[in-house]
C-alpha cells in the first residue's frame, strides 16, 4: 500500500511537472518567435524610414520622381494557396547615406561625388540564400540601391521611372539585396494633405487623403501613387478631393505596416494549404504586425 501511494504521489507530480514544462515552453518559442520577428521588422521599417526621410523631388519638370504600386499577390508557384494580398513596390530617389557602398568621400574608390541615389524595394517568394531552390523559400523583402552615378545616366530626368527602372529589376531579385524574411504583408499608406475649394465660400479646407497601396482579394490594383514634377498623381478608390486638388498637395508622411510570420509559420505555409475560412486565425496564431509613421517635412 505504501509503494502503490508513492508511485500514486509521484506520477501526479511528474504529470505536473511535465505540464509546466510543456507551457513554458511553449511560451519561450513564442517569445523566440516574436523578438526573431520583431528583429525582422525593425531591419525592414529602419532602412525604410531613412530612405523616406532622405526623399528627393523636384517641381516644374515632366520628371517622374516617386513610383509606388502593387506588386502581384505572392507566392507564384509555391504548393500552398495562401498569398500575400498587400505586396508593395517602390521606386523613388534618396539622399542615401549607404550610397557608394558607405565609402562616401574616399579617395581610389567608387564615390564619384553624386548624393541622389534610385531605391526600390519589392516583396519576392524566393530562397533568399540561394535565390533558386524551392526548399526553403519565403517571404523575402529586398532592397536596391542605385549608387548616384548609375542613376543620374540612366533614371534620373525620365518621365516613366517605372519603365526606366526595369533594367535594374533583375538586380532587384538577387540575394545580396536581401533585407529580411518572412515578411509576409507589406503595405504603405500615403497621408496627402490637399486643399479643398468649399462652395459659396473663400475659404479653403484642408484635407487628408490616406493613399494605400493595396490589393484587392481577386489581385487588383487598388491605389496607386506617383510623385511628378507637377504634382501627384494617385488612383484612390474613394477621395473627398479631386484630382487637381489631389495633385497641388503633398505628401506630410509616409505609414509603413507589415505583417511578419514565425519560422513555424512559414514551416506551415511550405507543407500545407490553409482553408480560406481558417486564414485569419492562421495569421493571429502566426503573425506579428508592425507599423511605424515616417514624417516628411521637406516635400
Amino acid at each position: 500500500m505504501e509503494l502503490m501511494v508513492a508511485i500514486a504521489i509521484t506520477t501526479i507530480i511528474v504529470t505536473v511537472l511535465v505540464s509546466i514544462t510543456s507551457i513554458a515552453m511553449d511560451t519561450w518559442n513564442r517569445s523566440r518567435a516574436e523578438v526573431r520577428a520583431a528583429r525582422q521588422a525593425k531591419a525592414m521599417v529602419d532602412a525604410m524610414a531613412r530612405d523616406f526621410e532622405a526623399l528627393v523631388t523636384r517641381r516644374g519638370n515632366t520628371n517622374e520622381w516617386l513610383s509606388a504600386m502593387s506588386a502581384k499577390p505572392l507566392p507564384g508557384n509555391s504548393k500552398t494557396d495562401f498569398k500575400s494580398s498587400n505586396a508593395a513596390q517602390l521606386i523613388f530617389f534618396s539622399g542615401a547615406t549607404d550610397r557608394y557602398d558607405g565609402e562616401i568621400g574616399v579617395n581610389n574608390k567608387k564615390d564619384l561625388g553624386g548624393d541622389v541615389s534610385c531605391v526600390s524595394y519589392r516583396l519576392f517568394y524566393q530562397d533568399p540564400i540561394t535565390n533558386n531552390g524551392t526548399t526553403y523559400q519565403t517571404f523575402s523583402l529586398n532592397r536596391l540601391l542605385v549608387n548616384p552615378d548609375v542613376t543620374f545616366n540612366d533614371l534620373l530626368g525620365k518621365a516613366d521611372l517605372t519603365a526606366a527602372f526595369g533594367a535594374h529589376a533583375t538586380d532587384l531579385a538577387s540575394v545580396e539585396n536581401f533585407v529580411c524574411e518572412n515578411v509576409f504583408q507589406f503595405t504603405v499608406t500615403f497621408n496627402v494633405e490637399a486643399t479643398k475649394a468649399n462652395a459659396g465660400s473663400d475659404v479653403p479646407t484642408i484635407v487628408n487623403v490616406p493613399v494605400i497601396i493595396g490589393q484587392t482579394s481577386t489581385g487588383q490594383v487598388t491605389d496607386s501613387l506617383k510623385i511628378n514634377g507637377t504634382g501627384i498623381v494617385a488612383k484612390v478608390a474613394s477621395s473627398s478631393v479631386s484630382a487637381d486638388e489631389l495633385k497641388a498637395g503633398r505628401i506630410t508622411s509616409i505609414q509603413i505596416s507589415l505583417t511578419v510570420l514565425s519560422d513555424f509559420g512559414v514551416d506551415q505555409l511550405r507543407s500545407r494549404k490553409v482553408p480560406d475560412a481558417q486564414r485569419a486565425e492562421f495569421l493571429a496564431k502566426n503573425g506579428y504586425q508592425y507599423c511605424k509613421v515616417v514624417q516628411i517635412p521637406s516635400m
